[in-house]
């Protein structure tokens, strides 16, 4: 199970005060455990691609209008095509909550879409919807929206707001956007049976600072 799951474990160090010494240690733990990818904030996204160039199997994440969702369409683009020049090969961004609650499905739609068209051919897009704050018809509205904008995954949450991936969200999930999207669960996810139970709900791809701990078996507490 430890194997497998690595390969689907996003290895994640987002918080703002992260240094280079520990950015470069998550570096090295992903090439020693083979993980699908490491997720940064942008400004480690060029690092983490010259540490990573000849570890072509794992990718460069890194995440898009972080963690509010509330900038505009055209900065989540430029945020987007930047972090790919600097050698992100997949972005994660966080939908227009607001715009969302209010019923704006246009809006949502187009800010997403301002995200793929920026990332097309050059980068996977996941689509965080940040479950906590949604009630599940919302939640799938977020993904439905998601779906049509182009998205390659739907992902639970930032890990920074009021709760991570539940097991029945992760279902919910799948369940709305089929089998052919990508749904990743973040948030939460400290131990191997967390993992197990979200990827039975559905996940195929985990967020998780504690990837090491995850495959090793053993619990984490951080929140991420």
């Amino acid at each position: 199970m430890s194997k497998n799951v690595a390969g689907m474990i996003d290895h994640t160090l987002l918080k703002a005060d992260a240094t280079k010494n520990e950015v470069m240690k998550l570096l090295e733990e992903a090439k020693q455990y083979q993980f699908a990818s490491v997720c940064v904030n942008p400004t480690w996204v060029k690092t983490a691609a010259e540490f990573l160039h000849d570890t072509p199997q794992v990718k460069v994440c890194t995440v898009i209008g972080f963690p509010l969702g509330a900038t505009t369409s055209e900065v989540k683009a430029f945020e987007t095509k930047n972090a790919i020049e600097n050698g992100a090969t997949e972005v994660d961004m966080v939908i227009n909550i607001g715009a969302l609650k209010d019923q704006d499905y246009d809006a949502v739609e187009e800010d997403i879409k301002a995200v793929v068209d920026a990332a097309k051919g050059k980068a996977l897009t996941k689509v965080i919807i940040e479950t906590s704050l949604l009630t599940d018809e919302e939640k799938v509205k977020a993904c439905e929206l998601a779906v049509k904008a182009g998205a390659d995954f739907v992902k639970t949450s930032t890990g920074f707001s009021t709760g991570g991936a539940t097991a029945s969200d992760v279902a919910l999930m799948r369940k709305t956007v089929g089998p052919d999207i990508g749904v990743k669960a973040s948030g939460g996810v400290r131990s191997v049976e967390d993992a197990e139970a979200v990827i039975q709900a559905g996940a195929n791809r985990i967020g998780a600072s504690s990837g090491v701990k995850i495959v090793n078996g053993e619990v984490s507490t951080s929140s991420y």
